[in-house]
C-alpha cells in the first residue's frame, strides 16, 4: 500500500468513528462547517458566512505553496467533517478526486471552483519574450487555476457561493445573501479602481523575474506581461537566453520596475536588472496569495487588503 492510501484509509476510519460514517448536517439553528484549501477562497467564505457559520477553516494554513501541498491525515479528517469543502480544482488539487473516490458515501458538499466558474476558466499562458513576442498557451493546455487573482471572477464565485451556502443552510440564507451583496460591492469597487488605474496609465506592460500566475487580471485590464516561467512552473533557474530577453525587454520598453511574487528569491530579478542599462530599478512584489499562512490571517490579512496593496504596486509599474 502506498502512503496516500494509508493516510486516506486512516482518515476515513477516524471520520467514520467520530461521525457515524457521515458528515453531520446542519441542525435546526443552522450554521455551516466550511473548509477551504486556499486563503482567498477561505476569506470569501468567511466574509459571506460571517457569524452564522459554525466554523470556516483554512487548510493550507502553514504557508505551504498550493503547488506542493499534500494533505495530512488530520487535514483529511477536517475535510470529511465539513458540510462544505471548497477547493480550486486545478492540477494542484488532483488529490481531491482520489479522496472523495475513497469516501464516496460522505455527505460533504465538495465545490470545485473551476467547475463553478465554467466557461470563464482559461488555459495557462506566459509571454515568451525570446520568441515572436505574443502570448503562448502551454503545449498541454493545462488549466490556469489562479482564478482568485481576477476580481471579476471573484465576484462571480462569491455570488455563487452565497447561493450555495443558502441552499445548504436555509435557516441563514438571508444573512448569507445580505453579506454577499455588501462584499460584492467592495469587489466591484476595487475592480473599477484597477480598471481606472490601468486605463489612465501611460504603460500597460509588466515584467516578472519569476513565475506568472496573473493571466486573469492581465486579460481583465488589457495588460501585456513578460515572465521567466509560467504560473505553475517549479523551475527556479532561468536560462541565459531568458535573462537576456527579459533584460532587453526592460530596456526596450523603458519599464520602471520588475516584479516578483511573495516569498520568492530576488536573484533572477537582480540578474535581469544587472543586464539592463538602469540596474537600479526597483523590485516590486505582487502577492499571488498561494502561500498565505494562518499567521497572516491572525495579523489581519484579507483578500481585499492584499489586492489593494497589489494595486498600489501595479500603479508604480505602469505610471
Amino acid at each position: 500500500m502506498n502512503r496516500w492510501f494509508l493516510i486516506a484509509a486512516f482518515a476515513a476510519s477516524l471520520s467514520a468513528s467520530a461521525h457515524g460514517a457521515q458528515v453531520p448536517s446542519t441542525d435546526s439553528q443552522g450554521g455551516l462547517i466550511v473548509t477551504a484549501t486556499l486563503f482567498p477562497v477561505f476569506d470569501w467564505a468567511r466574509q459571506i458566512a460571517g457569524g452564522e457559520a459554525k466554523s470556516v477553516d483554512l487548510l493550507l494554513d502553514s504557508g505551504v505553496d498550493l503547488h506542493s501541498y499534500q494533505p495530512s491525515a488530520g487535514d483529511i479528517v477536517k475535510i470529511l467533517s465539513s458540510d462544505v469543502f471548497l477547493y480550486v480544482g486545478g492540477e494542484s488539487d488532483a488529490w481531491v478526486k482520489d479522496l472523495f473516490a475513497r469516501n464516496a458515501k460522505t455527505k460533504v458538499r465538495a465545490v470545485n471552483l473551476l467547475n463553478l466558474l465554467n466557461g470563464a476558466v482559461k488555459a495557462e499562458t506566459h509571454e515568451e519574450v525570446a520568441g515572436c513576442g505574443h502570448r503562448h498557451e502551454t503545449a498541454d493546455r493545462e488549466v490556469d487555476e489562479h482564478i482568485w487573482l481576477s476580481l471579476r471572477l471573484a465576484q462571480a464565485a462569491c455570488s455563487r457561493l452565497a447561493e450555495l451556502f443558502a441552499e445548504c443552510d436555509p435557516v441563514n440564507a438571508t444573512a448569507y445573501r445580505r453579506r454577499s451583496a455588501a462584499y460584492l460591492g467592495d469587489l466591484r469597487a476595487l475592480d473599477e479602481a484597477y480598471r481606472a488605474a490601468v486605463s489612465a496609465a501611460p504603460r500597460k506592460v509588466l515584467l516578472f523575474g519569476d513565475r506568472f500566475p496573473f493571466r486573469y487580471p492581465a486579460d481583465d485590464y488589457g495588460l501585456t506581461c513578460y515572465a521567466a516561467f509560467p504560473g505553475c512552473s517549479s523551475e527556479t533557474a532561468a536560462s541565459f537566453k531568458t535573462i537576456a530577453s527579459l533584460s532587453e525587454k526592460m530596456d526596450e520598453l523603458d519599464l520602471p520596475a520588475i516584479f516578483i511574487l511573495e516569498g520568492s528569491g530576488r536573484q533572477i530579478a537582480r540578474t535581469i536588472l544587472q543586464n539592463t542599462k538602469r540596474p537600479d530599478r526597483p523590485i516590486l512584489t505582487l502577492n499571488s496569495m498561494q502561500g498565505t499562512a494562518k499567521e497572516d490571517v491572525e495579523h489581519g490579512a484579507t483578500y481585499l487588503g492584499i489586492m489593494r496593496q497589489n494595486l498600489e504596486n501595479l500603479k508604480k509599474a505602469v505610471n
